[in-house]
């Protein structure tokens, strides 16, 4: 058996309220300047002003950084960075969902001047984090506030990038659903998507590892089961618990695994286009994995059955019953089917597929090798 690295936060609070136990640990630990990296809905729900508000009674200094309202690029993330040295807070709070937490990770990390953004994409290549770093999602998605990854869009290369470190992983995670229940039903959907998609990658992964299949599976079995519930109801805490703890759970799969050619093929679609991500991902997922199937195709007949689907007379036929199970799922969720349906260009396609060649970090870890020339394919049939 190969040797698995699990990188986790020092403290992991899980549960609907969970987050009034903030100004607690904040004392517990001696904290009390909080630089909050967020967003403009988040910051504006009444639920996250009064998580404010009782910081504030509670005697934290408190600094809002410049609103991040979109996924984030090198200049954006340069001004939170900057505001944040000029308040020197003692601990970062990310409070959103994958792109507030995201920055919030880098600005701790980066705050001390010792390293610049640029020189920290890739793996291993970030040196330390002096500052405390909480992360508390109001999206069931990325999982960010467990991962070692935090992603930045390159505005020169018009690429998304990676930094992946352990000094990346928070101190302190706190995911309460109850912070999710106002999220609207496009988002729920695809940050949902988002986070079952990390959980199928790592689970069929050349690197994949039974100490981190546990979560894959579990993953996908809650999302699975929930995430149309929650996109039909966003007040049912049953399925908004649910879909957070796979994304928890799916969070948890990327530092010791990581995801593949979704993932890898997602990107350019966010860096070029902005498309959401979970909406990229969304779009891209049945052809990757159908892509995918010869090569791992008990992987993807375990996955059909943790979705719920009957077993069949063979696993190639399971595994192909899960495909189009994920495809009435994507549909049933209101999120489009097609790229031309989000506004690619079918003349940019070619360019695309060279684009998403240059993530080998997650090319490697697909169950098929994947060519240029596979990748136009995949985005055509996507077309």
């Amino acid at each position: 058996m190969d040797t698995v690295i699990l990188q986790q936060p020092h403290r992991l609070l899980f549960g609907c309220g969970s987050a009034q136990s903030i100004p607690g640990e904040l004392a517990a630990a001696g904290l009390r300047r909080a630089f909050v990296v967020t967003s403009t809905p988040v910051v504006a729900s009444s639920a996250v002003a009064s998580l404010c508000d009782a910081w504030r009674a509670s005697g934290l200094a408190l600094e809002i950084a410049p609103l991040v309202d979109r996924e984030p690029e090198i200049a954006l993330f340069e001004t939170v960075l900057a505001v944040a040295r000029v308040f020197r807070p003692d601990v970062v709070i990310g409070l959103g969902g994958g792109s507030p937490l995201d920055v919030a990770k880098l600005t701790a990390a980066l705050l001390d001047g010792v390293q610049d953004v640029r020189e920290v994409f890739g793996i291993g290549f970030l040196k330390k984090r002096a500052t405390h770093l909480i992360c508390i999602p109001t999206t069931a998605g990325t999982g960010a506030e467990v991962s070692p990854n935090a992603i930045l869009l390159d505005e020169a290369e018009r690429l998304k990038k990676g930094a992946v470190s352990p000094h990346l992983v928070p101190d302190l995670a706190v995911c309460d659903p109850d912070l999710t229940l106002t999220v609207p039903p496009a988002v729920t959907a695809a940050t949902g998507i988002d986070a079952l998609v990390h959980c199928m990658e790592a689970y069929a992964n050349k690197h994949a590892h039974p100490a981190v299949d546990v979560y894959a599976l579990e993953g996908i079995r809650r999302i699975g089961r929930s995430i149309e519930r929650a996109v039909r109801d966003g007040a049912d805490r049953d399925a908004r618990a649910d879909v957070m703890l796979g994304a928890l759970y799916g969070g948890l799969c990327l530092g010791p695994v990581n995801t593949a050619a979704v993932h890898a093929l997602s990107y350019p679609l966010g860096g070029e286009y902005r498309i959401a991500h979970g909406m990229a991902n969304s779009l891209l997922m049945p052809h990757v994995f159908r892509f995918n199937l010869t090569a791992m195709p008990a992987r993807y007949a375990d996955i059909a059955l943790a979705l719920g689907c009957a077993p069949t007379a063979t696993v190639s036929a399971t595994a192909a019953a899960g495909l189009a199970w994920l495809v009435a799922l994507s549909r049933a969720c209101g999120i489009p089917q097609r790229l031309r349906d989000v506004g690619v260009p079918e003349s940019d396609l070619p360019r695309l597929a060279q684009e998403a060649m240059k993530v080998t970090r997650l090319l490697k870890n697909n169950p098929r090798e994947l060519t240029a020339t596979d990748a136009l394919g995949i985005y055509r049939d996507a077309y």
